[in-house]
C-alpha cells in the first residue's frame, strides 16, 4: 500500500514575510497572486501488518501550488496538482514512474489555517505551520490545531476523505546559516500525536470489520523557514502510523520524510520554445520535433532505436541523447518521459515495452548529470496515443517514439 494513501508530509503554500525586533520575529503568509512554487518530498516507509513486515518503499511526491487570488484579509485562493510515487527499495532507482495525480484546491490565511471543501484528498497534512498573530522570540512555544486527511478508498473503501485531528506543538528553536547560499534560516520544530476512534456502525458488514477502528501515531518536523525568501527553504521528519481495524488487524507505517521548495519558473514561454526548437533544429536530425503541450515543452525523438524486442538503446540514440542532454541542462524543471509504440503486439506488451523503454531514457538522462533521478518521471502510454497512422511502416515508425518534457507543473 503506497505511503501517500495515508500520509504525504508536504507543506503547501507560496511566499511568507516577516518582521523581527527587539520582542522577537512575526512569522505570517503574505501572497502575491500568480505566485508558484514546487515541492519535492522524498519518504522512505516501512509497512508493517500485525507486526510483521509486509514491504519497504521510497515515495516520491511532487506538489505544484499556484496562487489564483489575494483576498482583502491576506488570505489567498490556491490551485495545487499532487502527484505521488512509489518504488520499491532495491529498485533501479533511475526515475520514478509518474503516479497517482490529484488536483486541490483552497484558502489558506496568513497564519497558516486552510479552509478547503470535503472532496479535495489533498494535502493530507493540514494547518502546519499555523504562527501565532504576535511576535516569537527563541525558545518561544505555541500550540495550534491541525489534522490529517487520508485517502483510503483504495484500502478500505471509504469514499471520503478521512479526517485524523490533532494538536500540534511548535519551537522557535535557533537561526541557522546554510554554509553554501550564506542563509540564515530559521530553525522551527513541530511535534504532534494522534488518537482518533471512529464510530462504530450499527450494522457490522465484511466492509466495516476492515475499516478503521483507531487511527494513532505521532510526527517529528524540523523546519528551515526562510526570513529574506519569506517561504519555507526544506524540511525533515520523523514519523509512525497506526492504523487498528475493528477485526483486529493492525497496519503500521513508519519512516522519515525530507522536503524542499523551490520557486517555481516557467518554460513555456515564446522565447523559451523558439530556443529549443532552434537547438534542436541545429542538431541536424530529422525526426526530432518540439511542441507546446499541456504540461510544458516537448522534445519528440521519433522512431527512436532499441535492440531488437528490448528496451536497450542502440549505440546511435545514447549520441542522439547526449546532444539533447546539453539542451536540457539550461532548464531546471523536472522531467517527463514518456514511451510510445506501434499498434503491434498485445495491449499488455505495449504498454511494458513502452514503460521499459522510457525508463531506459530517463536512466541514461540521469547518467548523463542531467537530472537528480527524482526529478526524472517516466510514463508507458502503449500504441493509445498515435501521431500517425499504423497501417503503413513509415507511420509505424513515427508512433515509435520518446517524449521529453520540460515540465510546467
Amino acid at each position: 500500500m503506497k505511503r501517500t494513501v495515508f500520509f504525504i508530509s508536504a507543506l503547501v503554500f507560496v511566499s511568507a514575510a516577516f518582521s523581527q525586533d527587539a520582542d522577537g520575529t512575526l512569522f505570517e503568509f503574505k501572497y502575491k497572486k500568480d505566485d508558484s512554487s514546487r515541492i519535492l518530498s522524498t519518504v522512505d516507509e516501512a509497512v508493517f501488518v500485525n507486526g510483521a513486515l509486509n514491504h519497504r518503499a521510497q515515495i516520491l511526491n511532487r506538489i505544484f501550488c499556484k496562487v489564483t487570488d489575494v483576498l482583502d484579509d491576506g488570505s489567498a485562493a490556491h490551485e495545487a496538482s499532487f502527484m505521488t510515487s512509489e518504488t520499491s527499495v532495491g529498485g533501479r532507482g533511475g526515475s520514478f514512474s509518474w503516479g497517482q495525480e490529484y488536483d486541490s484546491a483552497f484558502v489558506r490565511t496568513r497564519t497558516g489555517k486552510y479552509t478547503i471543501e470535503d472532496i479535495y484528498f489533498m494535502p493530507t497534512v493540514r494547518d502546519v505551520p499555523v504562527f501565532p498573530e504576535y511576535p516569537v522570540k527563541k525558545g518561544g512555544k505555541w500550540s495550534a490545531e491541525g489534522h490529517e486527511v487520508h485517502d483510503l478508498r483504495m484500502a478500505f473503501n471509504i469514499q471520503k476523505p478521512f479526517r485524523v485531528p490533532f494538536t500540534a506543538q511548535y519551537e522557535y528553536v535557533d537561526d541557522e546559516t546554510d554554509e553554501n547560499t550564506g542563509r540564515t534560516l530559521n530553525l522551527i520544530e513541530v511535534t504532534y500525536s494522534m488518537y482518533f476512534e471512529s464510530s462504530r456502525p450499527s450494522s457490522i458488514t465484511r466492509d466495516i470489520l476492515n475499516a478503521p477502528a483507531v487511527t494513532m501515531g505521532h510526527s517529528s518536523q524540523k523546519i528551515w523557514w526562510d526570513n529574506q525568501k519569506g517561504m519555507i527553504d526544506h524540511y525533515s521528519e520523523e514519523f509512525k502510523i497506526i492504523i487498528e481495524t475493528f477485526y483486529g488487524d493492525q497496519i503500521t507505517f513508519s519512516g522519515t520524510a525530507h522536503a524542499e521548495v523551490t520557486e517555481f519558473k516557467r518554460v513555456s514561454t515564446e522565447e523559451n520554445l523558439r530556443k529549443i526548437s532552434e537547438s534542436v533544429s541545429n542538431l541536424g536530425y530529422g525526426n526530432i520535433g518540439v511542441v507546446q503541450g499541456e504540461k510544458g515543452v516537448t522534445i519528440s525523438i521519433e522512431n527512436i532505436q532499441f535492440e531488437p524486442d528490448s528496451a536497450v538503446l542502440m549505440e546511435s540514440e545514447k549520441v542522439k541523447l547526449e546532444k539533447i542532454a546539453e539542451i536540457l541542462k539550461t532548464f531546471d524543471n523536472d522531467l517527463l518521459i514518456t514511451g510510445h509504440c506501434a499498434d503491434r503486439g498485445t495491449k499488455q506488451n505495449q504498454l511494458r515495452i513502452s514503460e521499459d523503454r522510457a525508463v531506459s531514457v530517463a536512466e541514461y538522462l540521469s547518467l548523463l548529470n542531467v537530472r537528480n533521478p527524482n526529478c526524472i518521471f517516466t510514463e508507458g502510454k502503449g500504441a493509445s496515443v498515435p501521431v500517425a497512422p499504423n497501417t503503413t511502416e513509415q507511420g509505424r515508425a513515427k508512433n515509435r517514439r520518446v517524449e521529453i518534457t520540460i515540465m510546467d507543473e
